[in-house]
């Protein structure tokens, strides 16, 4: 890999946590391999394009990393009764494109959350979505749910890494008109289409407990964290949570 730039951010207001403070420390990288990326997420790093980025804060560890274990997994009712219901779905992975199809859905799925949420905007165009989500890499796919009763519609659709061992999901996002409860489906069948591929594990990011946008990971399980931020040299430690 070749690093282009690097930077700790000062301290700034959290985004997950309104009374912490957040600070991350980011680096510019290119020419990132599938093992190296692989050992990255093993220490909690996450990727979005070339920025690859781990929280650095210095008076808060509520950030931690959960990824789940595709041999111990165990979906409860509810979240396979969800796999069902989009089930009719046609699912279509391959590596992420930019059309106004998919900015058009960025936009209904993000200014629901704004309304539902509080969100702050999002401008999204094309140049920024091909940053963000279609940066050229060779772990980077998309997985696409369309649906046919609807001509074909484009209803959800997950960005995610494929690393020798792993699948990493980085972002999800769909119709919200959609009846159903997509995004969980999503991480079911993510888990289901890795431990057929033979990888260990599905990394959902980091599980903020007071963060209501990012609690929900909690619900998967078994699932490991991972304790504290392991330098390049020190071997991970994961911790299972029943």
């Amino acid at each position: 890999m070749r690093l282009l730039h690097r930077v700790i951010e000062e301290p700034r207001d959290c985004v997950y946590l309104p009374n912490e403070r957040a600070s991350l420390d980011v680096r510019l990288l290119v020419d990132v391999t599938p093992d190296e990326l692989d050992a990255m997420l093993s220490r909690g790093w996450r990727r979005f394009g070339p920025a690859y980025f781990r929280p650095t804060c210095a008076a808060c560890q509520e950030c931690v990393t959960l990824r789940i274990r595709t041999d111990l997994f165990n979906a409860t009712k509810s979240q396979r009764r969800a796999q069902k219901a989009s089930a009719r779905l046609r699912r279509v992975v391959r590596g992420p494109l930019v059309d106004r199809e998919r900015l058009d859905l960025y936009h209904r799925w993000h200014a629901a959350r704004e309304g539902e949420r509080g969100w702050d905007e999002s401008p999204m165009d094309a140049e920024r979505y091909a940053l963000d989500f279609a940066f050229p890499h060779p772990c980077a796919r998309e997985v696409a749910y369309y649906d046919e009763d609807d001509h074909g519609r484009l209803v959800g659709l997950g960005l995610v890494d494929q690393t020798p061992h792993a699948f990493s999901a980085a972002y999800f996002f769909y119709d919200p008109e959609f009846k159903g409860s997509l995004g969980v489906s999503n991480i079911v069948d993510l888990v289901d289409h890795a431990k057929n591929k033979g990888l260990a594990h599905v990394y959902l990011g980091y599980r903020v407990l007071g963060c209501e946008s990012l609690v929900y990971k909690n619900q998967y399980r078994p699932h490991e964290l991972l304790v504290g931020r392991p330098a390049t040299d020190e071997t991970p430690d994961w911790r299972l949570s029943d």
